[in-house]
């Protein structure tokens, strides 16, 4: 099976180099970075690197970025994708671990997962007031879809191309809502989703949303859920169709 591996980058010049010399060899046949109108230098420092990339020519926001990064893979013929923040956060060791258990047929959608424990979450670095609204937004989220994830907001995922293809993805948001739509879109079609964990690293250079925007975010999460809900209630969406 055709894997390639996606990188949604977004001001990433600082962590791309150490990202892509972190990939496990061999457990991806292809890599796309898609830049989205960086002012760091991203694009050429990709191009530098040797990495098949595109540029948006304006900053069009996180879920657009993704869109783009699951055309060109489903173009470019692959049978799993693998997103992953270019933020050197996710241990990407577990990648092959991810697409495997896509290839054997066990699950369609597969989450890298950052909380394994409190205690590693927390002791790694990641802000008290991140862990408290992931697992929050994480319990609120399995309960609705009747999921049993470790989280909902990770940044390192595995897709099979039928669930790709299966979801109406390029009508959700361009921002940051695009994640947690995909899941309840997935979850409704019956899309087997599954969680690994992944060690992650928290440091200044990896990428972050400000507190105003991750309440936004929060707010976008609630919504999604809502709409989730209508659509089990029979009043179809067209996202949902």
């Amino acid at each position: 099976m055709k894997k390639i591996i996606v990188l949604p980058a977004y001001n990433a010049a600082r962590t791309l180099r150490d990202t892509v010399a972190s990939l496990p060899r061999g457990a991806f046949d292809e890599m796309l970075l898609v830049d989205d109108c960086s002012a760091d230098g991203t694009y050429e420092l990709a191009l530098s690197l040797g990495l098949k990339a595109e540029r948006h020519a304006s900053n069009r926001g996180y879920g657009a970025n993704q869109k783009t990064c699951y055309t060109r893979a489903l173009e470019m013929g692959a049978d799993i994708v693998a997103m992953l923040h270019p933020d050197y956060q996710y241990d990407p060791r577990v990648i092959p671990f991810m697409t495997g258990i896509i290839e054997s047929g066990i699950c369609d959608v597969v989450l890298g997962n950052r909380i394994r424990t409190r205690a590693e979450a927390l002791g790694g670095g990641m802000p008290l007031y991140k862990y408290a609204s992931n697992r929050a937004l994480t319990a609120l989220e399995n309960l609705t879809a009747g999921q049993n994830l470790g989280e909902w907001h990770s940044g390192l995922r595995a897709y099979s191309r039928a669930a790709l293809e299966k979801v109406n993805w390029r009508g959700n948001s361009d921002g940051f809502a695009f994640d947690s739509q995909y899941l309840f879109q997935a979850a409704f079609k019956g899309l087997r989703i599954g969680d690994v964990p992944v060690p992650a690293r928290y440091f200044s250079e990896a990428s972050s949303i400000s507190f105003a925007a991750g309440a936004r975010y929060g707010l976008s999460t609630l919504l999604a859920a809502g709409e989730f809900l209508v659509n089990k209630a029979g009043l179809r969406t067209a996202r949902y169709r």
